[in-house]
């Protein structure tokens, strides 16, 4: 659900060249795990960013869903895949943790919308701040 304010960018599933490519390395025997894995995030995995939170639905029948305001945001790290079409994101959050985004189509107008996000936050926070003067003594 959205609030008020929250300004929806995107609300979909990986990317289907992910899935496109990864059945392609399943005629090998070798590429079997990756085509399975490939599956699985296509059938169960969804993503939905706003300009206020990322929220993640995954895991075996889309029972595990993860919500991550931008302001828990210390760094974003992606690694193109699939020739560039798509991309992995890795969110670094301001306590250490992680949060994987795997098979992100147009990752980097993602990952430019969500750095924009949260750079206007932080303006918006340090306006917030009242500032006191200071006297030397």
């Amino acid at each position: 659900m959205i609030s008020i304010n929250e300004e929806l960018f995107y609300e979909g599933g990986p990317a289907k060249s992910d899935l496109i490519i990864n059945l392609l390395a399943g005629l090998t025997l070798l590429g079997l795990p990756f085509t399975f894995a490939a599956i699985v995030r296509a059938l169960w995995l969804r993503y939905k960013i706003t300009n206020k939170r990322i929220t993640i639905e995954g895991g075996w029948f889309g029972r595990n869903k993860t919500q991550v305001s931008l302001s828990n945001i210390n760094e974003i790290r992606s690694v193109p895949r699939g020739f560039g079409s798509y991309g992995d994101m890795v969110l670094i959050l301001n306590d250490g943790s992680k949060v994987e985004m795997k098979s992100l189509p147009l990752f980097r107008e993602k990952q430019d919308f969500i750095e924009a996000n949260i750079a206007k936050k932080s303006e918006q926070q340090n306006l917030g701040e009242v500032q006191g003067f200071a006297t030397k003594t």
